[in-house]
């Protein structure tokens, strides 16, 4: 069988990708669209090969509490070690993101999620106002508690020291990008393998290495998005680009390691950023090309050594991500899912399917037809907008589509309708009708979780409560 990487590179815009991702090689996707605008939907469609509402995931219910197995419980069952590591903390053991996964690894913020270690950021959250007392109390804890005393000695430690100016010495500089290169280094990897990777450096807050950063910032999306940024927009601007340099920097030595042990190497971006745009910031803001057009190659070595960077025009779509790696393993597609192989799509397929040559499960998707899905704003996000002042948040919560083949997008706004290059159909809002139609949305799921203080936390952290 075929060991296959999927590497998704969390916000990365596709014109960022394009700037500082020269070096990656193989066949890659000019005009490819995410299904969302934000990590979980999008992650949903790379595991089910739908659309997120089909499955139960929106605003409301954000955990992988879905019926059908995903990608990696799929792989698992035909024979493959699924690995995975993560740096966000949406998808992780926390949202049951981890189903199908061997080995799930995480960065050094979440690495106290699922494992007998001493709880520091719920800790930090509840004794922000307790004063230098709080470490005393803090180290009683760790050494009378039932929690493993050293690792998490050594955890809270690096947490601590990361803020400092002796944190750039330490291997928890980042977000998770070089201890995910470290794993892959140290591992030996067999036949039959499958590894997921979130790297989240091109995240907000927007804090690379020092040596690569040019300028600090303190963004907050969302209120910015209401009001006016605290920050000089280009400082803003400059902040994102020193992440994705460091980003393209890091994953080139990853990718590297990558091409030693993995036949099928698929890059992406879950979606993309707003930097001023719109006058939206950050990716919670609505449905823009900037945050559903994404980057998206796949390095193909089994037909012979990938050195050089070939551009396909094909229409594409996240949900073909799913069909890839499915296809690549020799498995069945899944009779409910959307996509496509991206490595058998021939020539003819590059140019596009004329008007009314429709394909897709019920015969409404034409290829490379994607369907963008806003699921409004969830009340914890509501909730830390109205202690910051806003009100009249409601409209927030509205449902917005966007519909995108190929070089267009059309896609509502809270104010409209907006399109973005040249349409192909004589209607686009009652195209984009019938594609909503066209699917079936669970939009009935309650999610029974309660998350913990330092979940949140981290959340907030990234501008998700």
């Amino acid at each position: 069988m075929t060991n296959i990487a999927l590497i998704v590179l969390d916000t990365l815009r596709y014109d960022a990708f394009e700037d500082h991702f020269d070096w990656v090689p193989g066949r890659r996707f000019e005009h490819a669209w995410s299904t969302s605008h934000w990590t979980v939907p999008a992650h949903a469609s790379l595991f089910t090969g739908r659309y997120a509402s089909e499955v139960g995931i929106y605003a409301g219910a954000q955990t992988f509490d879905i019926a059908d197995p995903l990608l990696a419980e799929r792989l698992r069952s035909a024979g493959y070690t699924t690995r995975a590591f993560s740096a966000n903390p949406n998808i992780s053991p926390v949202f049951d993101a981890d189903r199908g996964f061997d080995q799930f690894e995480k960065s050094h913020r979440l690495q106290h999620h699922g494992d007998e270690l001493f709880d520091w950021d719920d800790f930090i959250a509840q004794t922000r106002d307790r004063g230098p007392e709080r470490y005393a109390l803090a180290l009683g804890k760790v050494l009378f508690g039932e929690d493993r005393t050293l690792p998490s000695l050594k955890h809270g430690a690096k947490l601590k020291l990361r803020d400092t100016r002796f944190g750039h010495h330490l291997d928890a500089v980042d977000d998770g990008a070089r201890a995910a290169l470290e794993l892959v280094r140290e591992t030996t990897f067999g036949d039959d393998e499958f590894l997921f990777v979130n790297l989240m450096e091109a995240h907000s807050p927007y804090d690379p290495p020092p040596e690569w950063k040019t300028v600090d910032v303190d963004i907050d999306g969302l209120a910015a998005s209401l009001g006016e940024p605290t920050d000089d927009p280009a400082d803003l601007e400059r902040a994102y680009d020193d992440c994705v340099r460091y980003l393209s920097d890091v994953y080139e030595r990853l990718f590297a390691h990558l091409r030693a042990s993995f036949d099928l190497i698929v890059t992406v971006s879950d979606h993309g950023e707003l930097l001023g745009e719109h006058g939206g910031w950050e990716h919670l803001s609505g449905l823009y090309p900037e945050l559903a057009r994404v980057p998206l190659s796949v390095f193909d070595a089994r037909e012979g050594a990938v050195e050089d960077v070939t551009y396909d025009e094909t229409p594409v779509t996240l949900l073909d991500v799913h069909e890839t790696v499915l296809a690549a393993a020799g498995l069945e597609s899944d009779p409910a899912a959307r996509g496509r192989d991206l490595t058998a799509i021939s020539d003819r397929d590059s140019a596009g399917r004329p008007d009314g040559d429709e394909g897709g499960p019920d015969g409404a998707f034409r290829e490379g037809e994607t369907l963008v899905e806003y699921h409004g704003l969830p009340e914890r996000h509501l909730d830390a907008l109205r202690r910051k002042g806003f009100a009249d948040l409601e409209y927030r919560t509205r449902w917005l589509d966007g519909v995108a083949l190929g070089e267009y997008f059309g896609y509502e706004t809270f104010d409209g309708f907006e399109e973005w290059g040249e349409s192909p159909y004589e209607d686009p809002r009652a195209r984009l009708g019938e594609l909503v139609d066209a699917i079936d949305r669970r939009t009935d799921v309650e999610e029974d979780i309660e998350l913990d203080d330092s979940v949140l936390q981290q959340l907030e952290d990234l501008g998700y409560a």
